[in-house]
């Protein structure tokens, strides 16, 4: 489902990214592990979509998006890729529905729409009785499932995680891995996630080790 050919992403004299090519396939979970600065930050966002590569593509559904410009790769990324990051991002002003809803409203589905998929979304997380608490009534768990929710919304064809439980303790961290795993086998959701946490990428079908910019 998702194909990247000879990635190369530098900043100034910095050469991040040094050809790097990976598969993902529908349903599969993917970590990705290595040192700070190898690199895995960076290819989560070129795969998102958020950066572009110097050299190299990318394909998403026989899609490829390194060529599309700025409007058209928005609307793409809105509708086809999820995002979780280690801080939630849910915007303090928002009630936890409202958080989830933002990326229907943003894609322009009918709100009445976007609102049920959203408590239905909030009701599998465990967050039915939540859904009207604003993030700094929640805990870090719960926001961190808002936030998962947020990702789900539009029915992604791929999750990216950037160390989604750096933020959380043990008992939370173990509670979200499970919760992938248990999208997976729901919605048969295609997650790849760059973390520190050895249990989480033991957890996923392949575990994938970037060192100085490449995948080893």
């Amino acid at each position: 489902m998702i194909k990247a050919s000879n990635i190369h992403r530098s900043y100034g004299d910095l050469h991040v990214l040094k050809g790097v090519d990976i598969e993902v396939k529908k349903g599969e979970v993917v970590s990705i592990v290595g040192a700070s600065g190898a690199g895995k930050t960076t290819l989560l966002q070129i795969l998102g979509t958020l950066e572009k590569p110097d050299e190299g593509s990318v394909y998403i559904n026989d899609n490829k998006i390194d060529g599309l410009n700025d409007k058209v790769l928005s609307a793409f990324r809105n509708k086809h890729i999820g995002f979780v990051f280690q801080f939630h991002h849910l915007l303090p002003e928002f009630n936890a529905l409202e958080n989830v809803c933002i990326p229907g409203f943003i894609a322009k589905r009918p709100k009445a729409e976007v609102e049920t998929e959203a408590k239905r979304l909030l009701a599998f997380l465990g967050l039915k009785d939540r859904e009207h608490h604003k993030p700094s009534q929640l805990s870090g768990g719960e926001q961190q499932r808002v936030a998962v929710a947020r990702a789900l919304i539009n029915n992604p064809d791929v999750i990216l995680a950037d160390e989604p439980s750096g933020n959380l303790d043990s008992t939370t961290a173990k509670e979200l891995h499970d919760l992938f795993f248990k999208l997976r086998e729901e919605f048969n959701q295609t997650f790849i996630i760059v973390t520190h946490n050895e249990d989480l990428a033991k957890m996923a079908d392949r575990e994938l080790t970037m060192v100085d910019g490449k995948i080893v």
